[in-house]
Formats: structure tokens, C-alpha cells, sequence
């Protein structure tokens, strides 16, 4: 387990839910995870909940870019977590919006992969949409 891989199964988890309708997250999302984002009042709770989430917004936008920058993985035993800056190009409803924001997350290995169980992604400060 390195760095390097852990970083591999963000950008692969990224890469499926920015190139469509989010298919396949289940394989990422632990199903004790949870999550906070800008858009709701609270926290996501359950990895199928998270993944609906996900798999809503990715039919409801037509993403036209994504790009990271930034990473920091850490690793603590089994246990690892990742902050990284991105930047999303979309179109939701007719309008264009350009997002810039961070990321933070926190994998477990288990059952023989990386496993997201906490995610918090908020806008960059001072970044405008």
C-alpha cells in the first residue's frame, strides 16, 4: 500500500463520476461513509446514499472538465487521507459554472482495496462560480 495508490483509486473514482452518470461507485464507497458537501445542510450518511448523491449530480450536469492539483496523501497504517484542490467545468441547466473548490477525504483498507469513508469538499475561498 502506497501513497502513489491511493492517489490511483481517487483519480479512478473521480474519473468515473465526472465521465457520466456515476456508474460503478459502489466498488469506492464504504457503506458506512459519510459525507459533507456545500449543497445540503448536514451530512450524507451510508454509502448508497453517497452514491446517489453522486450518480444525481453526474445526470443532472454535463461535465465539461475536471482537473486536480495539489495532492497530499497520507498514509497512517490502514487508514489514509487525501486533500487535493479541483477545478470542474459544467453546464447544469443552461448555465455554465466553473467550480473551484477542495477536497478531503479519508480511505480504509479493506477487503482488499481502498474504500472512502469520509469525504468534505467545500469552493476554494474567495473562488466565484
Amino acid at each position: 500500500m502506497t501513497e502513489e495508490e491511493v492517489w490511483q483509486t481517487v483519480e479512478e473514482l473521480n474519473r468515473l463520476w465526472t465521465a457520466g452518470d456515476g456508474g460503478g461507485l459502489e466498488r469506492f464507497f464504504h457503506q458506512r461513509m459519510v459525507a459533507i458537501n456545500p449543497a445540503q445542510s448536514g451530512y450524507l450518511e451510508g454509502g448508497p446514499a453517497c452514491v446517489a448523491a453522486w450518480q444525481a449530480f453526474s445526470r443532472s450536469a454535463r461535465i465539461v472538465s475536471w482537473s486536480t492539483e495539489d495532492p497530499c496523501v497520507r498514509l497512517f497504517g490502514g487508514t489514509a487521507v487525501v486533500a487535493y484542490r479541483y477545478e470542474l467545468a459544467c453546464e447544469i441547466g443552461g448555465q455554465s459554472l466553473r467550480l473551484r473548490g477542495r477536497d478531503l477525504m479519508t480511505l480504509i483498507w479493506e477487503d482488499g482495496r481502498w474504500q472512502l469513508v469520509a469525504d468534505h469538499f467545500s469552493p476554494e475561498p474567495g473562488s466565484a462560480g
